[in-house]
């Protein structure tokens, strides 16, 4: 137990004096400083006055706000991010097809009556005709053209921006799986 107590007891002896010898006798360095501050002469930069700020005046009330929607439009209109007059027509009566994703539509066929080309689309177990005019699909799409493998469409979709843009789309002929 003793030799436990002088185990412990040594450390802190030389903390003590260690510490011990970190007095507050800094005078020596206290009197270079003063030393130094009174040899070294002070050095100043002139500062310029600061530009007086004018603030930009929308005086005229024929001038179009720069963050309205009507500036924004025309500005993509003028770069042709807008197609002018594309939009789905609303009021036509929706055809069947329509109420399918074109991931649930599956071409699985193609007849040829009297020149005019039909494809043969599966939604779920029922199989549908659909020919060239025919709008399939939830995205406006439109038929544009049948061949005995797919069947080419025209969609009309929505960018970023909210304008109305076309995009071609393909259904493959799906091969029955054994």
């Amino acid at each position: 137990m003793i030799r436990k107590a002088l185990f412990l007891a040594a450390p802190l002896t030389a903390l003590v004096l260690v510490l011990g010898g970190c007095g507050d006798n800094h005078e020596e360095l206290r009197a270079w400083m003063e030393q130094v501050r009174k040899t070294t002469p002070p050095t100043a930069q002139k500062v310029d006055e600061p530009r007086r700020f004018e603030p930009f005046r929308y005086d005229d009330a024929a001038q179009v706000d720069p963050f309205s929607l009507a500036k924004i439009n025309a500005m993509m209109e003028r770069a042709g991010l807008v197609k002018g007059g594309l939009a789905p027509d609303l009021r036509r009566p929706r055809e069947a097809l329509e109420s399918f994703g074109l991931d649930q539509i599956k071409l699985v066929g193609h007849l040829r009556r009297a020149g005019k080309e039909t494809a043969l689309v599966q939604v779920e177990k029922l199989v549908y005709q659909a020919r060239v005019g025919n709008h399939i699909g939830q995205d406006f799409g439109r038929i544009t053209r049948i061949t005995e493998n797919e069947v080419t469409l025209k969609e009309l979709v929505q960018d970023a921006s909210g304008a109305w843009v076309e995009r071609e789309t393909v259904l493959q002929l799906q091969e029955k799986q054994p």
